[in-house]
């Protein structure tokens, strides 16, 4: 009798073993990918959103260097103020996620500056409001897809798409 005895705690306490296991595989598994969340896409969307938040700092310091209009100078100004708070709000939000952050605009930006940076006058203030019109139209599209996936960088996207689209409303205004 000790023998079916044994048996049967044996079995009871695997099949308790097993039960146990089993919850926490399950509940680990969904609080670690949660619907609509890649932590690779979010670390995507943050290194852009960085690296476009430099770019537009220095974009906006250029604007006030060389723009020849006092719209295109003021536009730069708003540009470096509202784009250098984006970029701390994002640096922020990547040290909490444990993210990696670039320390520059990408190669596109890099060469859309240093074509701009070469022109003057009437010639850079077209050239300038035309490519903030691209850009911001670029930038508009992505935070509005970010703000309606269900990922934890979603808020921080929605927020940012109301300035986005006075900056774009601005840089159009530029361009007429």
């Amino acid at each position: 009798m000790s023998k079916i005895t044994d048996a049967c705690q044996m079995r009871t306490s695997f099949t308790i073993v097993a039960v146990c296991a089993l919850t926490l595989f399950l509940a680990g598994g969904a609080r670690a990918a949660p619907k609509g969340q890649s932590p690779a896409k979010d670390q995507h969307f943050l290194t852009e959103a960085i690296e476009g938040d430099l770019s537009e700092v220095n974009m906006g310091k250029l604007a006030q260097q060389k723009g020849q209009s006092d719209q295109v100078k003021q536009f730069g100004q708003a540009l470096q103020q509202d784009h250098g708070e984006h970029l701390q709000k994002a640096q922020q939000l990547a040290s909490q996620n444990d993210m990696k952050t670039p320390s520059e605009p990408n190669k596109k930006q890099k060469a859309i500056y240093s074509r701009l940076e070469g022109m003057s006058g009437d010639r850079f203030d077209r050239a300038f409001a035309q490519a903030m019109v691209r850009d911001h139209q670029e930038d508009i599209k992505k935070y509005q897809k970010e703000a309606a996936a269900n990922s934890p960088l979603s808020d921080f996207a929605r927020q940012t798409v109301p300035v986005l689209q006075k900056h774009l409303e601005m840089a159009k205004s530029l361009s007429k």
